[in-house]
């Protein structure tokens, strides 16, 4: 049997029950956190509390060796992630190769960004279009689909989570300011105005599910120089508010009084 538990947004507190029992239960416990990893407790602390060791995957051995699906059909096995397991493609293709090879699985969800970053933003669920990814730029590699998957969204007045680039192996986890800046960049790289400016109002949110998570809305002028702390780190780019929605901003996350008079 083969299990995909996910562990939640924060620390070994959100593990389900569910997720809990059955990592106490099953024969060998895998892990992976190159997708995303629990920063409010460290690796001991998550085996001290399932009683047994976990094996630490790199990205090739997860996306190419697979080695715990082949032990998943004669053993109880766990690959453990940060998050919801199922919103990275690679873990949809572990449930696909399960089928194929006609190994019984299971899923145990956890909370996710894609939930709880609307959520504390105190925007509604339900006017959110496409979620982006801003990815740490290289070499002659500095996509504008970020920028342009947030215009799309704000022509159809819907907000935009965007997601900050992981490279766990590196240690490297990009920052609000990162990412605010990277949108910048972009815009002035376009041969046209766009939509997303200096004084664009965005939503910088920090370690959400921690009892310091931190949300604060003003225009991205403001925010690119704020320190938000430690990881993890993610990005709002709000459309048109409801009034609601522009009460919260403002009372909560520290948005200009100033919106309340567009809405």
């Amino acid at each position: 049997m083969f299990y995909l538990v996910g562990l939640g947004l924060f620390d070994i507190k959100d593990i389900s029950l569910k997720g809990l029992e059955c990592l106490k239960d099953v024969d060998f416990v895998y892990a992976e956190f190159f997708t995303s990893r629990l920063f409010g407790s460290n690796f001991e602390s998550i085996e001290k509390l399932i009683g047994k060791k976990i094996k630490v995957l790199s990205r090739s051995e997860v996306e190419e060796e697979a080695e715990f699906l082949e032990k998943s059909k004669s053993k109880d096995v766990a690959l453990i992630t940060g998050g919801d397991p199922l919103i990275a493609t690679t873990h949809s293709d572990f449930i696909v190769e399960c089928s194929k090879r006609n190994i019984s699985y299971e899923v145990i969800h956890g909370s996710s960004i894609l939930s709880s970053g609307p959520a504390i933003s105190g925007l509604q669920g339900y006017k959110f279009g496409k979620v982006t990814t801003i990815p740490f730029p290289a070499d002659n590699y500095r996509p504008k689909s970020p920028y342009l998957a947030i215009e799309e969204n704000l022509k159809m007045n819907l907000h935009t989570l965007v997601l900050l680039d992981i490279q766990a192996d590196k240690e490297r986890y990009m920052t609000v300011n990162e990412g605010l800046k990277y949108l910048i960049d972009i815009k002035n790289d376009l041969d046209y105005e766009g939509l997303i400016t200096e004084n664009t109002l965005a939503i910088g949110i920090a370690r959400v599910g921690s009892s310091n998570v931190l949300v604060k809305a003003s225009t991205i002028s403001n925010l690119i120089s704020k320190d938000f702390g430690s990881p993890l780190h993610s990005i709002i780019i709000p459309s048109k508010l409801h009034i609601v929605e522009a009460e919260y901003l403002v009372e909560i996350a520290g948005a200009p009084e100033e919106i309340l008079k567009d809405v």
